[in-house]
């Protein structure tokens, strides 16, 4: 299998604070990642190089095969070949537009309507992005009347529109309530299934967050890598415990997994 995400070395440095120091990490095809890691650990960082948004200050970022800062490297070309879905994104859609132009202006690289003209097969296959996501019947609300939950669903069929490469999903579960959570961890679990999906890298501070079919943790703290491999093997309680700087008990029940901290003493 070829690598989706390759990075050898690097760092990025703000202000005179690394806000990763030292990476090295490759995401192969069709291996779908999770990103754990406390608040500022770096994890935001390391999907903005995966975007092409973010260049490493040293060492070397390699996405899709198109080295970041290379000659030739056209990042126009190749962030159409990446689905992103996030909060930063969110914030830049217009409230006004419906659920379905919101998801229409993704095969145009655009945030919002202008006087484009949808072929049917674009149309048919937002309807179909949607269905799966569980929106049909939202298609003509606003976006900015929707729920937490149902905002989330809509980013996410709207990043898949352009049949991207590589799937990015900052925080998908942030700010859902339980039955949001449990609902997106469920279409999640069935879109990391599908063999036919593209390769996929998920950020999150909670490993209840972490949908069925996921294969693969990285764990960050204070900018370097604690951990990564396979999630049987790296998903441990120690891992975790060192990740978040307090005793931490991992435990895997069925295709779900749940933490929580020892009392004080233990």
């Amino acid at each position: 299998m070829s690598d989706v995400l390759e990075l050898v070395d690097v760092s990025v440095v703000r202000d005179g604070r690394a806000l990763v120091d030292d990476v090295s990490w490759s995401v192969k095809e069709g291996e779908r990642w999770v990103i754990l890691g406390p608040n500022g650990a770096g994890k935001t960082t390391l999907l903005n190089i995966a975007s092409s948004y973010l260049f490493p200050s040293k060492g070397t970022a390699q996405v899709l095969g198109e080295r970041l800062g290379g000659v030739g490297t056209d990042v126009f070309e190749l962030r159409p070949r990446i689905g992103i879905a996030g909060v930063a994104m969110a914030e830049k859609l217009p409230r006004r537009q419906t659920v379905l132009q919101t998801v229409l202006t993704a095969a145009y690289g655009m945030t919002a309507t202008w006087h484009e003209d949808y072929e049917a097969v674009d149309e048919e296959r937002a309807r179909a992005f949607l269905d799966r996501l569980g929106m049909t019947d939202y298609l003509d609300r606003k976006f900015g009347t929707l729920s937490e939950g149902e905002r989330k669903r809509t980013l996410i069929a709207r990043a898949m529109m352009t049949d991207p490469e590589l799937l990015l999903l900052d925080e998908p579960a942030a700010g859902l309530d339980l039955g949001g959570r449990e609902d997106l961890v469920r279409r999640l679990g069935r879109l990391a299934r599908d063999p036919y999906a593209p390769s996929m890298i998920m950020v999150t501070h909670h490993v209840e967050e972490i949908a069925p079919g996921f294969t693969h943790v990285l764990m960050i703290r204070q900018g370097k890598v604690l951990a990564a491999g396979p999630m049987e093997t790296e998903l441990s309680s120690r891992n975790l415990s060192l990740c978040f700087g307090l005793p931490l008990v991992v435990e895997h029940h069925g295709d779900r997994y749940t933490a929580r901290g020892l009392p004080l003493g233990q």
